[in-house]
C-alpha cells in the first residue's frame, strides 16, 4: 500500500496480515501452540497456562523470526523502496517507507490515545483467542481454529487498526524497527513522534503486554 496505490489497499494489508497469522497457526499450532505474539505469551504465563521458563525462549524465537521476516521483505522489495523514495530511506514525509516494517502514530493521534488503543485491541485479541480455543466455552470447530484466528486479526485491523497500525504484538514491531535502524533508516525510527520520541516503547511495545493481561 505504501509503495503502490494501484496494487495495494488497506483491505489487502489486513487480509494478508490475517492469512499470514492463520498460516503460522497451521505451521506451529501443534508444536508450540503457535506463540507468535509476546503479549499473548506473557498473558498465558501470567495465567499459568505456560511456564515462565519458556517465556524468554518463545520471545527470542518470535523476535528472531520477525527480524528475519523484515530482512526478507527488505531484500525482495529493495528496488521498489528506493524507486518510490527516490533513493532516500525516510521515516516521515510523503516518501516515508519505515511504516512498511513497524507502526508509527499518525499526526492526529496523541500518545495516550495510541496507548489506550493498543491496550484495547490486544485485550480483545487475547479475550477472543481464549474464547476460540476454550473447550469449556463455544470453541471453533476442530480444524478451523487457524482460519478463525486469521479472521479475528482481519476484523481487529479493519475495524480499529487505523489509529495506530494495530501492532498488538511487540514481537512484530520492535525487531523490524531494529532492522530498519540497521538497514539505513537511522535512529529516527526510535525517536519520531510529534509528542514524544519514546512512542515505540510506549504504544507498540508496552501497551500490548498490558492489553494481554486485560484480556484474561
Amino acid at each position: 500500500m505504501v509503495l503502490s496505490k494501484k496494487h495495494g489497499s488497506y483491505l489487502a494489508v489486513n487480509l494478508a496480515f490475517g492469512f499470514g497469522v492463520a498460516m503460522g497457526v497451521h505451521v506451529a499450532g501443534n508444536i508450540s501452540g503457535a506463540h507468535m505474539n509476546a503479549a499473548v505469551t506473557f498473558a498465558n504465563c501470567a495465567l499459568g497456562r505456560l511456564p515462565w521458563r519458556k517465556f524468554p525462549v518463545y520471545v527470542l524465537g518470535q523476535f528472531l523470526g520477525s527480524f528475519l521476516a523484515a530482512a526478507t521483505i527488505y531484500t525482495l522489495f529493495y528496488t521498489a523502496i528506493l524507486h518510490f523514495s527516490g533513493g532516500q530511506l525516510m521515516v516521515t514525509g510523503p516518501v516515508a517507507t519505515a511504516g512498511i516494517f513497524a507502526t508509527y502514530l499518525p499526526d492526529y493521534m496523541t500518545l495516550w490515545r495510541g496507548f489506550l488503543n493498543e491496550v484495547w485491541l490486544t485485550g480483545m485479541l487475547q479475550l477472543c483467542l481464549f474464547a476460540i480455543t476454550d473447550k469449556e466455552n463455544n470453541p471453533a470447530l476442530p480444524g478451523t481454529q487457524a482460519l478463525v484466528i486469521g479472521i479475528l486479526v482481519v476484523t481487529i485491523g479493519m475495524s480499529l487498526g487505523m489509529n495506530t497500525g494495530y501492532a498488538i504484538n511487540p514481537s512484530r514491531d520492535l525487531p523490524p524497527r531494529i532492522f530498519t535502524f540497521i538497514a539505513g533508516w537511522g535512529k529516527q525510527v526510535f525517536r519520531w513522534h510529534h509528542l514524544c520520541g519514546l512512542h515505540w516503547l510506549h504504544h507498540p511495545t508496552g501497551a500490548p503486554e498490558i492489553g494481554g493481561l486485560c484480556g484474561i
